[in-house]
């Protein structure tokens, strides 16, 4: 059974990247676009144009949106929806992108870490500090894929190390109410992990430092997450399309089914933060439901 949801938006070019903003606006990305956009009052409006594509997004300590930029892809449509493929040929590059929302401009911060090119940067998330922590999820070509990590880095373009290496196409990320644990998604194998920190960008050095959340059962790939305010990972999920939200602590999933099965991102605004605003990709769509609970507030944003 699927949730009551609210259309916020149709026609949108693979959306993903939401960003519930103060005045009740979303921004959020159009990959196929190239475009950062705000959805408000059902009206879509450009507000910069990044070319490559446009991925996860961020609002950062300077008010700006940091983005994470994959570079592109080939694009598949099957009858009214839309897929993202393989790297394209006119394929830009990974970057790290910052785009000042008053005007527009925007200023590219990373395209490598010590000499190893970004290859298709996909999600962030700032810690209190003011660092952020991004993953790569690479690009796949008809014979071989990118093998990529994760990175912190700082907003001012001066420090980028790439602190986890190797995963399997890291996807989602997010940061634990205390900052002592990152979460991160792998698309492929529909799992969600947990790395213990020693500080901003630091993995802890203890043995069980790295740990797997307790999963469901079946086919499905993950994308994007956001943390709620039990602490529990809320992972878009592709394939049977839907959110689905994983435990630190052992709780069994639990599903929310959506009406398409390329659900890629969820983010929270609203009173006390309990709405969720879900990009469900392959139709265009950004659509709104009430939650349960509420999000985690995000630093720079809601605190």
């Amino acid at each position: 059974m699927q949730p009551d949801l609210q259309i916020l938006a149709t026609g949108l070019q693979f959306p993903e990247g939401p960003i519930a903003m103060p005045d009740g606006s979303i921004l959020l990305v159009e990959i196929e676009r190239g475009t950062l956009s705000r959805v408000s009052n059902g009206q879509i409006d450009v507000v910069a144009q990044l070319g490559g594509g446009p991925n996860g997004a961020a609002i950062g300590p300077d008010e700006a949106c940091y983005i994470c930029n994959n570079g592109g892809f080939e694009w598949i449509k099957v009858g009214d929806k839309t897929y993202p493929g393989e790297q394209p040929s006119n394929y830009s590059g990974g970057r790290i992108e910052r785009v000042d929302l008053v005007s527009g401009a925007v200023q590219t911060l990373y395209s490598e870490c010590d000499g190893q090119p970004l290859r298709g940067p996909n999600d962030i998330v700032f810690d209190c500090t003011g660092g952020f922590w991004f993953t790569d999820h690479g690009k796949t070509r008809p014979r071989d894929r990118d093998r990529t990590g994760v990175f912190y880095a700082q907003p001012d373009g001066a420090s980028i190390s790439e602190v986890i290496f190797p995963m399997e196409a890291p996807n989602g990320i997010g940061l634990s109410s205390d900052e002592r644990t990152v979460f991160v998604a792998e698309t492929p194998t529909g799992r969600v992990w947990a790395y213990d920190l020693a500080g901003p960008g630091q993995l802890a050095k203890a043995n069980n430092a790295k740990r797997l959340l307790t999963g469901r059962d079946g086919h499905f790939m993950f994308d994007s997450l956001a943390i709620d305010a039990n602490g529990d990972v809320c992972v878009a999920t592709l394939l049977d399309g839907g959110i689905t939200t994983l435990s630190d602590n052992g709780v069994a999933p639990k599903f929310v089914a959506m009406p398409d099965r390329i659900t890629t991102n969820i983010c929270f605004g609203g009173k006390d933060l309990k709405t969720a605003y879900i990009t469900l990709s392959s139709t265009g769509q950004l659509v709104a439901m009430d939650w349960p609970v509420g999000g985690l507030p995000l630093n720079f944003l809601n605190r």
